[in-house]
C-alpha cells in the first residue's frame, strides 16, 4: 500500500480545539445530542452517544463565504442526524454581527471559541423539518439586499442556531435544546489581492525506495491517487512541486511500464502549469544543511532498476518490392541516464522548499548547493515580521508562504464532505483577506498523497472569488524587501541523519560481497532521502529506528554459523563449515580458517559463492600433526575486498589421530587371518583328493557342474 501522508497532525489539532458538544437534561436522555461543528471542527466525525446519539449542524454563506456589496445572501444549513432517533421539527435561525472582525486573531477566536464583540441581527428564520435517524437534511435561505444592508469590505461573524421545538413539561423550566454553528462573511468588492498556490505532487512506495509497476497501475488508474491529483489541478493555474523519483519510477520501467502510468506521466508533461522539482524523495533540505553536508543527497545510478529487455528498440532494412520485408531486427539497448530518468518537464530551476526551522547559515549553505541563485520557500512562521512573499535575508531570496492560510486550505483539500469543505475554505479566504495590504501573497499545500480530486480543485478554484493569480516566475522576480529570521533550528533530526549515514557507509563496505553492490545500496539511498522527507517530519525518528534495525538486520544476514563441535579421527580430513545466506541474491565471500595451535594445519582462506537464501556447506581440508588432542578453529568471512562479513564463529576440534593407526592394525591382522584360513584349506583338500581318487574325481565334476 501506498503509505500516507501529511496534514493529518494539523488537522487534528484543529479539529479538536473547534468541536463542541452539548448535553441534554436528564428528563431528556433518549433524544439526541446537539453538536456544532464549526469551521475547525470540519474533520471532526460525531461519537454516537450509546443513550442518545449526535446531532452536527454546519454552516455556509455565499460562495466560499463570499459575497459582493449590495447583493443578496444565501446561506445553506446542513443538519446531519447521525444518532438512532428523529430529530423533531424545529427552526433555524442565522443572525449577522456587523462589527467587522479587526484581524485573523478575532477571526480565530470567533470560530474556536465564539467570542467577538458587537451586537447580531437576525437575518432570518427557517422551520425546520424533522429529520430522521442517520439521514441528513439541507436548509437554505436568502437574505434580501433590504435585510442585509450595505456592508463594507470586510469580514464578518455570522452563526446559525437550531432549535429543535422540545421543550419540557409546563411545572418545569427547561428551554427548548438548541445548538449553535459559527462562521464567517466575507464582503469583497473584486479580486484585487493576487495569490500564488502550490500543490506538491508526492507518492510513498510500500518499501520505501522507489514505485513498483503493481503500485504505480494502483496510483494512475481512473480512481488513482496520482490521477486525482492531476484531475483536480487541471485547467487551474496552480503550481506544482512534483518528487522527481515519480517520473523515474515510470521510465525506469521502459516498455515494461503500466500504460496508465505512462499516460499519466505524459499528460502531466502537457499541462501548462508551472511547476518545480522537489528534493529527490521530498528530502528535507534544512536537516541536510545543519548536517553540514557538502551537498545534498541525490539517488545513487538507477542501473540496478534497468532491464535491458525493455529498452530494446528494433530497426530493417527496407527491400525493393516485390522481395519480403525483412523482420525487424533488435539493436542494442539504448538505457536513459539518470538526469533523462527524473527530469520534470519545463520545470523553474533553484527552487527548494524544505522545512520552516532554518538559520541564516542553513540558507548560505543552500546557496553553495546550486551553480545559480536559490530561492528557499520557508512559512511565515519561520520570518519574524514578513512584508511580502517575497523577501531577502543576508542576501538569500526567501518565498514567504502564509502559514495560517496554508494550514486551513490544507484542511479543505483533504475534507472529503463538501458541506464541511466549505467552512474551512471560508475560514482560510477570511485570513487571507486580512494581508496588511501587501500584495501579492503565496500559499502551500501540506504533503497529501490521499486527496481527492474535487475537493482539490474546489480549494484551488475558492482563491478565486477573493483574488487573482499570479505566476511563480513573477513572485520570484518581485523587488524583495528585508527580514529577518524567527525560529530556532533543532539538532535532533540532525543527529538522526548522521547515524543514517553512518549505517549507510556500513552497507556500502558490506555490498561489495554483491556482483553489483547498486541492488543493496541505491535502495537504500532513496529510503534515507524520503526518511528525511518534508512530509515525513511528524514520524522522522521512529521511522529512522525502524530503518536502522532493518539495515542492521540486512548487516547480519551472511555469516557463519555456530559449529557443532567436530571428532577428527584421521590425520587428514575435510572440516564442514556451514555458511548462511539470507539475501536473495548470491555472495562472494572468502572463509578464512584459523587454528589456535600450529599442531592443526588449516587450509587458511577459500573463496566461495553462497546461494541466495540458502546455507552452504563449505569444506575446509586440515591435516593434525599430533596423534590426538583438543585443538579450536576459528571461522570467519569477508569480501572480496577484504570487508568483515558477519560474526567470527569458533569450533572446538578434538583430534584422534591414533585410532587411524589402531585401524590399520586391526584391519592387517584380519587380512592376515584370512589368508592363514586360505592356505589351510588348500592343504586339508590336496591330502584328501591323494587318498580318495575316485571321490576326488567325483567330487571335481560335480564342482564343474556347480561352477565351483
Amino acid at each position: 500500500m501506498i503509505s500516507p501522508r501529511i496534514g493529518s497532525r494539523v488537522r487534528a489539532q484543529r479539529c479538536a480545539r473547534g468541536f463542541v458538544a452539548f448535553s441534554l437534561t436528564a428528563g431528556l436522555l433518549a433524544a439526541p445530542h446537539f453538536i456544532a461543528v464549526s469551521p475547525a471542527a470540519a474533520a471532526v466525525t460525531a461519537v454516537e452517544d450509546t443513550d442518545a446519539g449526535t446531532v452536527e449542524l454546519s454552516l455556509s454563506a455565499g460562495l466560499h463565504g463570499v459575497i459582493q456589496p449590495g447583493v443578496a445572501l444565501t446561506t445553506s444549513i446542513t443538519i446531519n442526524n447521525s444518532s438512532d432517533e428523529e430529530l423533531p421539527a424545529g427552526r433555524v435561525a442565522i443572525e449577522l454581527n456587523r462589527t467587522p472582525l479587526a484581524d485573523r486573531t478575532a477571526v480565530t477566536s470567533w470560530l474556536d471559541a465564539g467570542e467577538t464583540g458587537g451586537e447580531f441581527d437576525l437575518l432570518s428564520s427557517e422551520l425546520s423539518t424533522a429529520v430522521p435517524a442517520s439521514e441528513t437534511a439541507m436548509i437554505s435561505a436568502v437574505t434580501p439586499v433590504t435585510t442585509l444592508g450595505v456592508l463594507a469590505d470586510g469580514v464578518y461573524p455570522l452563526r446559525v442556531t437550531l432549535e429543535d421545538g422540545t421543550t419540557g413539561d409546563a411545572s418545569d423550566t427547561d428551554a427548548p435544546r438548541s445548538i449553535t454553528a459559527n462562521s464567517v462573511l466575507i464582503v469583497s468588492a473584486g479580486a484585487a489581492t493576487q495569490v500564488t498556490i502550490m500543490v506538491p505532487i508526492t507518492a510513498t512506495p510500500a518499501d520505501g525506495a522507489l514505485l513498483t509497476a503493481d503500485e504505480l497501475s494502483t496510483l494512475t488508474a481512473p480512481d488513482g491517487a496520482l490521477t486525482a491529483q492531476l484531475d483536480g489541478i487541471s485547467g487551474t493555474a496552480a503550481v506544482l512541486a512534483v518528487d522527481p523519483l515519480i517520473p523515474a519510477a515510470i521510465r525506469v520501467l521502459g516498455s515494461a511500464a503500466p500504460l496508465t502510468a505512462s499516460d499519466w506521466l505524459a499528460r502531466l508533461e502537457t499541462l501548462s502549469n508551472e511547476r518545480f522539482a522537489l528534493q529527490y524523495g521530498d528530502a528535507d533540505a534544512t536537516v541536510q544543511a545543519q548536517a553540514d553536508l557538502p551537498e545534498l543527497l541525490s539517488p545513487l545510478p538507477f542501473t540496478s532498476y534497468l532491464n535491458e529487455a525493455n529498452f530494446l528498440q528494433t530497426e530493417g532494412t527496407a527491400t525493393p518490392s516485390p522481395s519480403p520485408s525483412p523482420s525487424p531486427t533488435p539493436t542494442a539497448p539504448a538505457l536513459p541516464t539518470d538526469d533523462e530518468l527524473t527530469m520534470i518537464d519545463a520545470e523553474e530551476s533553484g527552487i527548494l522548499w524544505p522545512l520552516g526551522d532554518v538559520n541564516t547559515a542553513d540558507l548560505a549553505k543552500f546557496a553553495t548547493y546550486f551553480d545559480s541563485d536559490v530561492t528557499t520557500i520557508l512559512p511565515s512562521s519561520s520570518i519574524a515580521a514578513p512584508t511580502g512573499a517575497l523577501i531577502e535575508i543576508d542576501g538569500d531570496n526567501v518565498l514567504v508562504m502564509d502559514a495560517t492560510a496554508s494550514a486551513t486550505l490544507s484542511d479543505a483539500a483533504a475534507e472529503e464532505d463538501a458541506a464541511l469543505r466549505e467552512h474551512e475554505i471560508a475560514e482560510a479566504l477570511a485570513q487571507l483577506t486580512f494581508t496588511g495590504g501587501h500584495t501579492p501573497l503565496l500559499v502551500g499545500l501540506d504533503r497529501d498523497e490521499n486527496r481527492t480530486a474535487d475537493a482539490l480543485r474546489e480549494t484551488i478554484l475558492s482563491l478565486s472569488t477573493i483574488s487573482e493569480p499570479i505566476g511563480l516566475d513573477a513572485l520570484r522576480t518581485a523587488a524583495p524587501a528585508s527580514a529577518t529570521l524567527a525560529v530556532e533550528s533543532s539538532a535532533d533530526r540532525v543527529a538522526v541523519l548522521s547515524k543514517l549515514l553512518a549505517d549507510e557507509a556500513h552497507l556500502a563496505a558490506f555490498s561489495s560481497i554483491l556482483d553489483d553492490p547498486l541492488v543493496l545500496r541505491s535502495p537504500e539511498r532513496l529510503q534515507i532521502l524520503r526518511l528525511i522527507g518534508v512530509g515525513a517530519s511528524d514520524s522522522y525518528a521512529e521511522d529512522a529506528g525502524t530503518h536502522q534495525a532493518k539495515t542492521s538486520t540486512t548487516l547480519n544476514a551472511v555469516g557463519v554459523q555456530q559449529p557443532s563441535p567436530i571428532q577428527l579421527f584421521t590425520s587428514a580430513a575435510p572440516l564442514p563449515v556451514w555458511v548462511r545466506n539470507d539475501l536473495p541474491w548470491p555472495v562472494n565471500v572468502t572463509l578464512t580458517s584459523t587454528p589456535s595451535d600450529a599442531r592443526l594445519d588449516v587450509q587458511p582462506t577459500k573463496d566461495f559463492v553462497a546461494q541466495p537464501a540458502n546455507n552452504e556447506r563449505v569444506k575446509v581440508p586440515v591435516e593434525a600433526r599430533v596423534g590426538s588432542g583438543e585443538l579450536e578453529v576459528s571461522f570467519s568471512l569477508s569480501s572480496p575486498t577484504g570487508v568483515p562479513i558477519g560474526v567470527d564463529q569458533t569450533a572446538k576440534v578434538t583430534v584422534r589421530a591414533e585410532w587411524e593407526n589402531i585401524g590399520l592394525g586391526i584391519l592387517g591382522g584380519v587380512i592376515a587371518l584370512l589368508l592363514v584360513l586360505g592356505v589351510v584349506r588348500t592343504v586339508v583338500r590336496r591330502r584328501k583328493a591323494a587318498g580318495q581318487p575316485t571321490s576326488v574325481a567325483s567330487e571335481d565334476s560335480a564342482e564343474e557342474v556347480t561352477g565351483e
